[in-house]
């Protein structure tokens, strides 16, 4: 969320950041109400001045002895005025704060300026393609053919986009999982098991709620919504708490199955792993101080990339422009994986700074060493790695000519030191 006098106070610089990402997007309904808003509430301030001299006059009235009744009925009419003004600005402060709830976050000034991902910039590309003597085949087919990967069976028993990862398939889904969550941890990220069911007040938290509701799935009765990422747990964690700065940074990490509708995918990667309802992901979180997150932004980045690197899978990093850019990021990058059955780069991690948008929606603050005042904290996040795109990565980069996938060396050991996946 926005800070309000940041937007009262610089509300061109405001407008111009946020037309960056899209040209629609201002803040001046925004200070509309908040200028109505802040005119009722020092009428009714003013009242309540009033109502307290007067107060004080009627008290040293009475003990002159002199009659109040009529001063008395002035002051009752100022309450009745007072409680009209108080419902009239907390209707105002709704508003306000459904529009706020909606209004994405400012991309930082160095962000690439551009409408759409064509506008992307590459900052790096790293690792070695590999050289096939055959026509590599897609993940999907790769998984097919060694009856490790069922589709069918998956939209058998839910619906399209589920899948039922099968022998070889489900142990290395499971070795990956183990190996980011130790390499993660080395790393000083503190390992957690969360819920995976939130409330709606986390989910409002993280930036979830209210935009994305048709993204979630809900569990109606209970209030409660399947997590879209460990992010949302992890964050929330701390919301309404008031930290100390020698806690910061937090370094957090956590598996958790992820639930999304996709609802706005239609048509894209309909095939295989990469875009699913049902997934494992393996999350990195940082809460940290203002002055430390953009530094911190950068060393989890590079956290997320060592995976893919201790995996020999190549790689590109990518710089979000702001038309691309994530509905509470200020500046992200995207790590892409190389797909050599389609020739192309998949997004397997998104690592975004935040800046105090989340904090500011989940009341996460922490109090400076040096200063009594409590102050947001900034929180970032990233994939460290998408699990099930990190298998189809494994299962089109290490194919082999015969239909077998050869296992990276760093995980034969969580596999019984199985050196490759055969039919």
């Amino acid at each position: 969320m926005l800070d309000i006098k940041q937007i009262r106070e610089n509300p061109e610089q405001v407008n111009k950041l946020l037309r960056r990402r899209s040209p629609e997007l201002n803040i001046d309904e925004i200070l509309k109400i908040d200028e109505k808003r802040r005119s009722i509430q020092k009428k009714a301030d003013d009242l309540r001045k009033e109502r307290k001299e007067i107060s004080s006059l009627i008290g040293q009235m009475k003990q002159e002895g002199k009659d109040t009744s009529e001063i008395q009925a002035r002051t009752r009419k100022f309450g009745d005025t007072i409680k009209k003004l108080e419902q009239e600005e907390a209707i105002l402060i709704e508003q306000q704060n459904t529009m706020l709830l909606n209004i994405p976050n400012l991309p930082q000034e160095d962000v690439p300026v551009g409408p759409d991902e064509k506008h992307n910039k590459v900052i790096k590309e790293s690792g070695i393609k590999p050289d096939f003597d055959f026509e590599p085949k897609n993940h999907w087919d790769v998984g097919t053919n060694l009856d490790i990967l069922d589709f069918e069976r998956g939209v058998k028993i839910s619906e399209s986009r589920f899948v039922i990862y099968k022998g070889a398939a489900a142990r290395l889904e499971r070795a990956l999982i183990n190996l980011f969550l130790n390499i993660n941890t080395k790393k000083g990220y503190q390992e957690h098991v969360t819920p995976f069911l939130v409330n709606t007040k986390a989910m409002t938290g993280t930036g979830q709620l209210p935009k994305f509701e048709e993204e979630m799935y809900k569990c109606s009765k209970d209030e409660l919504y399947l997590i879209p990422t460990a992010e949302v747990p992890l964050t929330n964690m701390y919301c309404d708490e008031i930290l100390k700065e020698s806690e910061l940074p937090k370094y957090l990490t956590a598996y958790t199955p992820c639930f999304r509708r996709e609802a706005g995918s239609a048509g894209k990667d309909t095939r295989g792993l990469i875009r699913l309802h049902q997934f494992n992901k393996v999350e990195i979180v940082k809460i940290c101080t203002p002055e430390t997150s953009k530094d911190e932004h950068e060393k989890l980045t590079r956290n997320a990339e060592e995976l893919l690197e201790i995996l020999g899978l190549p790689y590109r990093r990518i710089e979000l422009c702001t038309g691309d850019l994530g509905f509470g990021a200020s500046k992200c990058y995207d790590l892409e994986v190389w797909m050599p059955g389609s020739q192309t780069y998949k997004e397997i991690s998104s690592c975004s700074n935040f800046t105090d948008f989340q904090a500011r929606r989940a009341n996460i603050k922490y109090r400076p060493d040096d200063t009594g005042k409590a102050t947001f904290t900034h929180t970032i996040n990233g994939s460290a790695l998408a699990v099930g795109r990190t298998v189809a990565a494994i299962l089109e980069n290490y194919q082999q000519a015969d239909g077998s996938v050869a296992i990276p060396e760093v995980l034969q050991h969580y596999l019984g030191d199985e050196r490759s996946i055969n039919k």
